[in-house]
Formats: structure tokens, sequence, C-alpha cells
């Protein structure tokens, strides 16, 4: 089998517009390339979304590495804004543009075209395992979480595991994720009194119980970091009443707040906070406030040991740049991995993922490529 070209696979993958939870072909792609390289794979589908495992290497084995990451992407937006076919895969000045180039197309190209020749060159006292959902950008509940409970259920295993998203600023080598701060959003409605705004005594205003709460909690510092986390954030995303009449005090008001918080804080614990914070409103303007909540995930983190050097030292040596361990940015994958093995995080330079245009230097690919081959050798080693 000839070495696979991670460009040309990209370009495969791009080709399938995957617009989450879509899969048009694009893990078939996966499924045909891995099948041809002695690849044992399975479907792990759940819920009406594919999702692909693939294992080189005997079940039982006493070494196992694992790949994980995404076909499905976000919507194009308006066609007509790209300058480029969104899902062309076009190549200009080593530049490839396309829905999916950077997140994360192109980091699935690069570990299944490195996996697929490092088993064929060198093949491995151990395993290596592929793990590929087309369930991460959208709802995450029949993606990563499903493959899981498919290796659950039929014994297989990963020692470590790497995702392969865009992890870097700026610069290719820049970072690598060790951990994510945990994720929630809380959706709060306050109910009052409609009446004449000419008349408010008559009404009960749910604006103010709102404004008031939303500058408690936005105002509030919830921590000032941690060892390996900045402080958590609290961000106001909207609050609306509907009301276009001038003259009429609103009966509701709704407004949502998304809270991404370190190791200091617990979806239970901040959960805790709101509803104390909620439950003051509903005694201080004697409205009624509804609120349900949703936790996306906890924040988790690998402490810096054995799989962050290994892959730090694969990257130093194919980009000659030292990457700073983080736990910056949203959420991935990475926090339903955590729970069966040891993961980090490194891929592409992330800065136009989810943008129109969305593209990737050519060269970049190569070298992602490069260093998640080295990665596998020095591992294996």
């Amino acid at each position: 089998m000839p070495s696979v070209d991670p460009v040309a696979l990209t370009a495969q993958l791009v080709r399938c517009a995957s617009v989450t939870p879509a899969n048009e072909g694009a893990l078939e792609v996966l499924e045909e390339l891995l099948t041809q390289a002695g690849f044992d794979c399975a479907w792990a589908d759940r819920g009406g979304i594919r999702n692909l495992f693939a294992r080189w290497g005997n079940k039982g084995n006493t070494r196992s590495f694992g790949f994980n990451g995404h076909t499905d992407v976000v919507p194009i937006g308006d066609a007509a804004d790209w300058s480029m076919p969104p899902f062309g895969a076009e190549i200009k000045d080593g530049i490839m543009y396309g829905r999916g180039t950077t997140d994360m197309k192109s980091g699935v190209a690069a570990f299944a075209a490195a996996a697929v020749d490092f088993v064929r060159d060198t093949p491995p006292d151990g395993s290596i395992v592929i793990a590929i959902t087309g369930d991460e950008e959208g709802d995450a509940i029949d993606g990563t979480t499903a493959l899981l409970e498919h290796m659950e259920k039929n014994g297989e295993r990963m020692d470590v595991c790497l995702v392969g998203e865009p992890t870097c600023p700026d610069v290719m080598g820049q970072m690598i994720k060790i951990g994510r701060r945990g994720s929630m959003t809380a959706w709060i409605k306050v109910v009052g009194t409609q009446g004449h705004s000419a008349y408010p005594h008559r009404a009960n205003n749910p604006l103010p119980a709102m404004m008031r709460l939303m500058d408690r909690l936005a105002s509030h510092e919830l921590d000032a970091g941690t060892e390996h986390f900045d402080p958590s954030t609290l961000a106001v995303v909207t609050v609306d009443t509907g009301n276009a009449a001038t003259n009429v005090i609103p009966a509701t008001c709704s407004g949502t707040v998304n809270i991404r918080f370190n190791d200091t804080h617990s979806g239970e614990s901040l959960t805790q906070w709101l509803e104390g914070k909620v439950t003051k409103i509903r005694s201080e303007f004697g409205v009624e406030v509804a609120m349900n909540i949703k936790v996306s995930g906890e924040s988790f983190i690998t402490p810096p040991g054995a799989l962050s050097t290994l892959v730090a030292n694969a990257v130093a040596a194919e980009t000659g740049v030292t990457p700073e361990l983080s736990t910056t940015g949203g959420t991935s994958d990475a926090r339903f991995v955590k729970a069966h093995c040891p993961v980090v995080e490194f891929g592409l330079v992330g800065q136009s993922m989810h943008q129109v245009d969305e593209h990737v230097k050519v060269e970049h690919i190569h070298q992602l490529k490069a260093i998640y081959s080295r990665i596998l050798k020095d591992y294996f080693a």
C-alpha cells in the first residue's frame, strides 16, 4: 500500500458536505482506507449518527495508542459570502479552502495517514485505535460517548489518547491542550405582571429583576484562576422581552448566561450558586423566576507527565517550537475521553475555524502528519 497523502485525503473529506449531523460519506472514505491497511473497523452508530471505530493489532495488546476526532462540520452560512467553494477543497497559493479544512478534517486525515503508514512500515508491538464521530459540532450526545460505550461493551481500550483538534492560536506547534474548562448554560425566565407603562405601580415589571440578576451574576468574580487554569468566566449572552411596544410593561423577560469554569468549581456547585441568586431575586422583587441549566462538561486536566512530554517532544522536533501546555478555549470531545484514559489534544492553527473561507496551509497538513508519525514512533519505541 503506497504512502497516504494527507492533503489528498483531506480534500476527499472536505468534499463530503458533512454538516452536522450529516455524514455524506466522510466516514466511509476513512473506513475504506483503514480496512485496506489492515485495521478492524466497526460502526458504533447511535441516534442516527455515524461513528467509526478502527483498531490495528490485537484487542488484548499491552499497549494501545488512540486517536480521536470528528468529520462533522458547522454550517457554511451564506455560500455567497465565500470566495471559494465551501466544499470544493480548492488549493490556491499553497492554501486549501473549505468547511472543515481546519476543524478538523485535516487533523483526521493527518492521524489516519500517519497510522496507516506507521503500521505498514514499522508494525508496532501493540495496537492503534482510531475513533471518529459525526457528532461533535452538534449536541455531542451520540458521538464519542457512543464510541466509548461501544469500546466498553466489546472489551476495547486505549491506554492514552490524542484528540486532533486545532489547538495552536497563531503558530504551528504553539500549544497542546492538557485539559479544558467546564461549560454550562443557564436559561432564565422572569415572570411579572403586564401593565401600562404610564401606570407602573399597577404592574410588576420583570425587567428590573432580570437586570439586577444579570448584573450580580456578571459582576461576580468566580475565582482568580488555578495552577493550570485561567479564571472562570460568566458571559451574559442574551436578554429579551419580545416587546416592541413602548407603552406596555411586559409580563416576561428571558435571559441566558454561559459559564466556562475551572477546577475550582463543578457544575453542581455553580448550579447551587445560581439558584441562590435566583432565590434572592424572587424575594426582593416579588416575581416568579424559572431556570433551566445544562452542564455540557466538567473541567478536567491530564496532569503534565509522560503523555504531554511525548507529544511536546514530537512537536518540538518537527516544528522547532516548544509548545505551551494549556487548558484554554472551549470544549472538545476530550471531556468524554478523559474518563477512559489520559488524553491530550494537539492539532493545527485554528484561526479560521468556523469562519467564512475556512482554510489550512497545505504545508501544515504534511507537518501535522509528520508530528503524529513521530508520536507513534516514540510511543512504541
